[in-house]
């Protein structure tokens, strides 16, 4: 059921502050599982899962209301130019790695979808001041083979550009696919609510699908602001280990999911999860994040007053690429990891938010 969702989310569109259609399918999704669900003025997804014990504390004490984030949106190109031929010049939206770009497949988001490729000067004919060097926007191009005057009546300037992706498994549980940064980590509020079915607890949980994490977490900000929550966890991803990028500064994919730990991160809260997974003997692996990550943490940690924020990662390679790699045990593991989590905040959890 996971690796069905994983699939079916990976070919959704959804560029930062263009979410509606991918938000359109995150709602579908969490209306199976939640008690209620709502989208804002800027297509964040919340659903909302109420525990069996909500509501029956003593007098005095309440359980939390726990706010688990994971962001929708994806880097894309947006259409700049198109010049006299019919070919397309792009700006992008989030990081890229410009090495990347020639050769590859993409689909231009236009009144219809169009599939195209990335192109530009043959190495053959490029003057000495360009050979072996990586290539600017302003040096590519896409190539639809339509005639200049149907690609002008079927796209406009400010168009989205997307990764001709679709997701595929190598051996061991290995995924790959494009926008696994952070689909993989709506994977994993799916994960966690099918767990919680089994549990009996206490805690309002918002399971909430974040836009424009990508342009600055800026959806993050929003629901943090709005929703107010207790604690708050972001699920991203993280760097994972390969043969050119060993640790340190990377995460074995066979380690399970990353717990991070640093100034943007409550101290107590991290070690009472890292006891819950040694509990219930569930893998994971440490990070040190020693500065403001570049996640949804950040903005949820100093929302209002102050949220205590946790920041779980999902180990992934080739970021940014059409081919990130996440292990699906990894997102499962998760998901478990969470759902004890929940389940073990009792009426007095808040030990757990104080130094």
């Amino acid at each position: 059921m996971v690796k069905e969702f994983i699939h079916n989310m990976s070919l959704q569109v959804g560029t930062s502050g263009y979410e509606e259609s991918v938000s359109r399918f995150v709602r579908g999704e969490f209306e199976k599982y939640c008690d209620e669900v709502s989208v804002d003025e800027y297509f964040n997804v919340t659903g909302i899962m109420r525990g069996d014990k909500w509501g029956t504390c003593q007098e005095g004490k309440k359980y939390p209301r726990i706010m688990i984030c994971a962001h929708m949106d994806e880097i894309a190109m947006m259409v700049k130019e198109i010049d006299d031929d019919g070919f397309i010049r792009v700006s992008t939206v989030g990081g890229f790695d410009m090495r990347l770009l020639p050769g590859l497949e993409v689909v231009v988001h236009g009144k219809e979808a169009i599939n195209g490729i990335m192109a530009a000067k043959p190495n053959h004919v490029q003057d000495d001041n360009e050979k072996g060097k990586a290539l600017g926007t302003n040096s590519l191009f896409i190539d639809t083979g339509l005639s200049a005057q149907r690609v002008k009546d079927l796209v406009s300037i400010g168009d989205i550009v997307t990764y001709n992706s679709e997701m595929g498994e190598l051996k061991n549980g290995l995924l790959f696919g494009k926008a696994m940064d952070d689909r993989a980590g709506i994977a994993i509020l799916i994960a966690t609510m099918l767990e919680l079915k089994r549990f009996h607890f206490g805690a309002e949980v918002s399971f909430v699908a974040t836009v424009q994490e990508e342009v600055g977490t800026k959806g993050a900000q929003m629901v943090s602001y709005r929703i107010q929550p207790d604690i708050g966890v972001a699920i991203d991803v993280t760097h994972g280990a390969s043969p050119d990028a060993p640790a340190p500064g990377t995460i074995p994919m066979d380690k399970g999911i990353c717990m991070a730990f640093g100034p943007n991160m409550h101290p107590t809260l991290f070690n009472r999860l890292k006891s819950v997974a040694d509990e219930y003997a569930i893998p994971y692996a440490t990070e040190l994040c020693k500065g403001p990550t570049g996640t949804d943490a950040r903005s949820i940690q100093i929302s209002r007053e102050g949220i205590p924020t946790l920041l779980l990662e999902i180990p992934l390679r080739y970021m940014h690429t059409p081919v990130e790699v996440i292990s699906l045990d990894a997102v499962k593991k998760a998901g478990r990891l969470l759902a004890n989590f929940i389940a073990d905040m009792k009426e007095d959890w808040e030990q757990w938010t104080t130094f």
